[in-house]
């Protein structure tokens, strides 16, 4: 058995402005979205999010904010996103930065105040071994 990649349900408190931020600030394709149903499909490369209004949420228990981690292949690659997304306005809360427990990371966050932490995984590269 293979798993796939994981889709988040990304709780918003309406639809159509939670969409345009991530379309226009974080550079997602909105693929589909229904105002009645309260559900809209989001991508951007491999990454697949799925956002979700109150009233689709009724009764399942997630609310925001949540995390939702966004695991990058190179510190270039986080350095690249974080001038992306600060160019495009993204609400960001610092510059990428190597943290002691081996992560280089930035945090930015929705208008919903879900946060997207946006990281690089740098503990193989002292540990003198393979990438996973």
């Amino acid at each position: 058995m293979h798993f796939p990649a994981a889709c988040p349900e990304i709780p918003v408190a309406a639809l159509a402005p939670a969409l345009v931020y991530h379309r226009d600030q974080l550079g997602f394709a909105v693929d589909w979205s229904d105002d009645e149903l309260g559900l809209a499909g989001l991508s951007r490369d491999d990454a697949r999010l799925f956002m979700s209004d109150a009233g689709y949420r009724s009764g399942r228990g997630n609310r925001a904010p949540i995390v939702l981690w966004l695991n990058l292949s190179s510190r270039a690659e986080i350095d690249a996103l974080h001038a992306e997304w600060q160019a495009a306005g993204a609400h960001i809360a610092d510059a990428p930065a190597a943290k002691p427990y081996k992560l280089y990371e930035f945090f930015a966050r929705d208008i919903d105040g879900n946060v997207l932490r946006v990281f690089y995984d740098f503990g193989w590269e002292e540990a003198g071994a393979a990438q996973p």
